[in-house]
Formats: C-alpha cells, structure tokens, sequence
C-alpha cells in the first residue's frame, strides 16, 4: 500500500477562501492530480477517504467544498450514518446549499481549484483528471466544458438533472469538452429518468467527445456513498475499476 499524506489547504477563489482536503503518496514525487468534487452531503471523512485511496493509486487529490461560501466544513451537520429514507430535515437544509452553486459561481470556482492543482508541487505538470458525485457529477462536466486545455478525463457517477431542459444543462457544454469521458448512472435514480440519460449520450455523440456511459443495474442515487443508506458495495467496486481505468488512460 502506498503511503499517503493529506492536509486541509485553503484555497483563494473571487468569493472568498474554500477549504479544502489535498492528498497525495508521501514520496517527494508530483503525481498527476485529481479534482474530485463531493456529492450533496458535503465534504466529510467519508469523502477523505475515497481521495486517500485515489492517492493510494498513484495521484494527487483535490477536494473542495464547494459550499464554502455558507461556512467551513461540515457546513451541515451530519450524522456518522445517513438514513437517506428518514433524514426530511437535512435534505431541507441542503438545498438551498445545492442552489447557491450556480454554473457561473461553479466555473469561477473551477478556475480557482485548477490554479491551485497547477502550483501544488506534488501535482504532475499537465492535464488533470475530475470526478465527481451526485451534484458533484454536474461540477465535474461543467469544468471540463469551461476548462477543456486543462481536463483530460471527467468521470461522473449517480449524477443528477445532468441532461434538464433548462438553457443552462450541463450536458450543453459537450460541445466544448476535448476530455475523455465515464458516467456511471444508478437505474434507480429519480434525479436522472432515462430521457435525460438519452439526451446526455446524445449530446456527448453529436459532440465526438469520447465518452462511455453504462447504467449500473439495482444501483440507487448515491451507491458509491458508504455512509450513506445508499451505499452498493458491487457497484461502488464497478466505479472504483472504471474511473482508475479511466485515469490510466488519460493521464
């Protein structure tokens, strides 16, 4: 096993200072960096601890939380369990959380997460690999389409109201995505119906990105989370082979 090292770092951003947890194998090497970007729940031990086995892979790892602007982390607090089914009032608080990132504060915040990987002396010069999770699948293929000299590979999984009919959709800006691309969509997931899944493939196709998205079977919106209720363990296995193929490939 790779020994690692991670730390909280602030990040400057136009809105503020983000905290933020960087992880990296503790080998005086730059390796190449990884933005991961945190699902609805926020950044949390659980979140830490996938970062530390990406860096257990070989890659320096970014982890911002992304509602920085309502406070440090945990801006919510959590239980150590979160009963997605009974949990009414937490989703209430999360919301207008989830809201305030809007796409132009999650691209002006996407350039202040890429500076920092650039001047991390543990991050490798050259493209840069984001993943992401629930909300943080959105963020994920936002920056990707704002950042396209910087991206190489953009991951998603048990993405929400990726594909909307709204004019500001993520999947708008395929057109400018040069990343390769992996969504891992759950099939019981209400956040993201099969006309969207539809209109995503569509749109990453008609825009030659290369690109997979697969539905893993039986899995519910948020089966990569262990802390959650929602936690798959054989599909969160799945997402683990394919976004480390994924960044093998690409960086």
């Amino acid at each position: 096993m790779t020994a690692i090292r991670g730390t909280s770092v602030d990040i400057p951003t136009e809105d503020g200072t983000a905290d933020a947890y960087l992880v990296h194998p503790d080998d005086q090497v730059p390796h190449p960096a990884v933005l991961l970007y945190m699902d609805a729940f926020g950044l949390r031990p659980s979140l830490r601890k996938m970062a530390d086995r990406l860096a257990e892979n070989g890659y320096t790892v970014l982890v911002p939380n992304v509602f920085y602007r309502d406070g440090r982390a945990p801006v919510v607090e959590l239980p150590d369990f979160i009963d997605t089914s009974e949990r009414p009032e937490l989703f209430q608080q999360i919301m207008p959380l989830i809201q305030s990132v809007t796409p132009e504060r999650a691209e002006r915040d996407a350039d202040a997460y890429l500076r920092r990987l650039a001047e991390c002396p543990q991050a490798a010069d050259g493209p840069v690999g984001v993943t992401g999770y629930c909300m943080g699948a959105r963020l994920a293929l936002r920056t990707a389409g704002s950042h396209p000299d910087r991206v190489a590979a953009v991951a998603g999984f048990h993405g929400g109201r990726l594909a909307t009919d709204t004019p500001d959709s993520p999947h708008l800006v395929a057109d400018r995505v040069t990343a390769e691309a992996y969504f891992g969509h759950a099939d019981q997931d209400p956040s993201l119906p099969a006309e969207q899944i539809e209109r995503l493939e569509k749109a990453l196709t008609e825009a030659g990105v290369d690109h997979r998205c697969e539905v893993y079977s039986g899995a519910p919106h948020g089966f990569t989370q262990e802390d959650t209720s929602d936690y798959h363990p054989e599909a969160a296995e799945r997402h683990w082979r394919e976004l480390l193929a994924l960044l093998n490939r690409a960086l």
